[in-house]
């Protein structure tokens, strides 16, 4: 069996895919979990002047249309977004990071800028944030990665930091919630390491590269089954699989994208189901097996966006058999 996804792996129909033109390049993507079919995306600009816009997504007429009214500009390119994670009104809220960390309030025909919280304590300029993510069981929480190798809980109801580590060697490149007060970081240092907040003076790494050279650039913490994470690794077509119970040796390496891999996201209703995205312009849904064979784990279905790299994927967790798809200008809805 070759090391690439085969032909003859199911592709999405026409029916299956909806597109959506944005003026600007897009990196950051997100879905809504408390308002069905609504996501943000944000503009990837070199330059200071940046947008946020909102889009509405309909799975019955199968259609993607902006909404005029809701947007905010936003200073350099956004490098995540996130709606708050409960899944009922009325917490309205989106967070941003670039060179802060940001909230904003979601209105009927505005965004308003709630906050913009800096994890610098001597200056008033903080170092870029590569990353974020909002603590779905204690919602008050959100951890920031940053390029000055540290990583920040912020309680955003107080707006004041809980804690900041000193988490890795190198650059941080990711953060991911598992449990309430433990999250897991990945770096250019190589690692992927667990933090408990109960114990602030130690971490566990569980993975580290094979060449220590190599960064980590993304984290996925499986929410369905929290003994397992994924990872991707700089300029290398594999995800690699790791159960927290077994550190340093992967369970599972998938490697049948052509060429790297730049976006991961785990089901939002399935242990099971991962699908990535990569500069080959193919997004994969992989459905791990209990055991892989010998000659590794094929697709259970690819996509082929045929618009160039794909460097973002989010699966919907309010609309679970549909997942969002970047490259260039364009975001395409794929149903799965």
């Amino acid at each position: 069996m070759e090391n690439s996804a085969s032909p003859e792996t199911h592709l999405p129909t026409a029916e299956c895919v909806v597109s959506y033109d944005f003026p600007y390049t897009i990196y950051a993507m997100a879905f809504s979990a408390a308002e069905r079919g609504r996501i943000a995306v944000g503009s990837f600009l070199e330059e200071h002047n940046n947008r946020v816009e909102f889009l509405s997504f309909s799975d019955e007429s199968s259609s993607l249309n902006p909404n005029p009214s809701l947007f905010f500009d936003h200073p350099y390119p956004p490098t995540k977004l996130q709606f708050h994670p409960s899944p009922s009104p009325p917490a309205n809220l989106i967070a941003s990071s670039g060179d802060f960390l940001r909230l904003w309030q979601i209105k009927d025909a505005s965004i308003d800028s709630v906050s913009t919280l800096n994890n610098s304590k001597s200056s008033e300029y903080s170092a870029p944030l590569t990353s974020f993510d909002w603590n779905e069981i204690e919602p008050r929480r959100i951890g920031t990665s940053s390029i000055d190798t540290t990583c920040t809980i912020w309680d955003i109801e107080r707006g004041v930091v809980e804690t900041q580590l000193i988490a890795h060697d190198k650059e941080v490149y990711d953060i991911a919630w598992g449990e309430s007060g433990v999250f897991a970081s990945v770096s250019a240092d190589g690692s992927v390491r667990v933090f408990d907040l109960r114990d602030k003076e130690h971490s566990t790494i569980i993975y580290e590269s094979p060449n220590p050279e190599t960064p980590l650039l993304r984290l996925a913490w499986n929410k369905q089954d929290l003994r397992y994470m994924a990872t991707i690794l700089m300029d290398s077509n594999k995800i690699v699989v790791l159960d927290i119970r077994s550190p340093s040796l992967p369970v599972a390496e998938l490697d049948r994208h052509y060429s790297c891999v730049n976006a991961i996201a785990w089901a939002p209703q399935s242990c099971r189901h991962i699908c990535s995205g990569g500069d080959d312009g193919y997004a994969l849904l992989w459905d791990l097996p209990t055991v892989a064979g010998p000659n590794g784990i094929d697709p259970l279905s690819m996509y082929c966006g045929g618009g160039g790299e794909i460097n973002q994927v989010q699966w919907s967790a309010a609309q679970a058999d549909w997942i969002g798809v970047c490259f260039g200008k364009k975001l395409q809805m794929l149903k799965v």
